[in-house]
């Protein structure tokens, strides 16, 4: 694990808990965090997720109103409905959001999980699978807090824990009980 500590309740000036989940494309990451969110919820933590994409995304049907708004020059468009809302930002040239950008628009939850953005140094995860014969992400990235695989050995030499990929529940409690380690050692 490396320097973590300013990050563990603060995040670039903001007071939540921002954790990064890493790993290479199909490893998992996002059944991972999808099996985790109720034990999460269980636990009373609420949870806002930043999924980074290197591709353009398409979150309205083409021809929906709209879409049509926006191909037509709107800079936000508001879909609200009595069950959620979304607001989907055209960038028109201007540049993308930092990440810091992004969690200070989320509303305040006890967790939020970063998937992408691996030039942030903030606590991390990855989720690696060395039968996949893919090389790891975490020799290379900051802030390692454990390596979560579905094979004991995956992180061996690196002094970083391996969490079970195959237990999800553990995972969150790990990720909470580590958070909690951390904020009392900042205490």
């Amino acid at each position: 694990m490396t320097e973590t500590t300013s990050l563990i309740t603060e995040y670039k000036g903001s007071t939540r808990r921002v954790l990064g989940v890493s790993g290479r494309s199909g490893s998992g990451k996002t059944t991972l965090i999808e099996a985790m969110l109720p034990v999460f919820e269980a636990a009373g933590w609420s949870v806002n997720i930043v999924k980074h994409s290197h591709h353009d995304i398409e979150l309205d049907p083409p021809g929906k109103d709209s879409a049509r708004f926006r191909g037509a020059g709107a800079r936000e468009v508001i879909i609200s409905s009595p069950y959620r809302f979304s607001i989907s930002r055209e960038l028109r040239g201007a540049p993308e959001p930092s990440l810091s950008e992004l969690i200070d628009r989320l509303s305040p939850a006890d967790l939020t999980i970063v998937e992408g953005y691996h030039g942030e140094n903030l606590p991390r995860l990855e989720v690696y699978r060395p039968s996949r014969g893919i090389e790891p992400q975490y020799p290379n990235l900051l802030s390692m807090i454990a390596v979560v695989s579905d094979e004991t050995g995956a992180a061996e030499g690196s002094g970083i824990p391996v969490w079970p990929l195959n237990e999800p529940a553990t995972v969150a409690r790990r990720i909470m009980q580590w958070f909690e380690t951390a904020r009392q050692g900042q205490a």
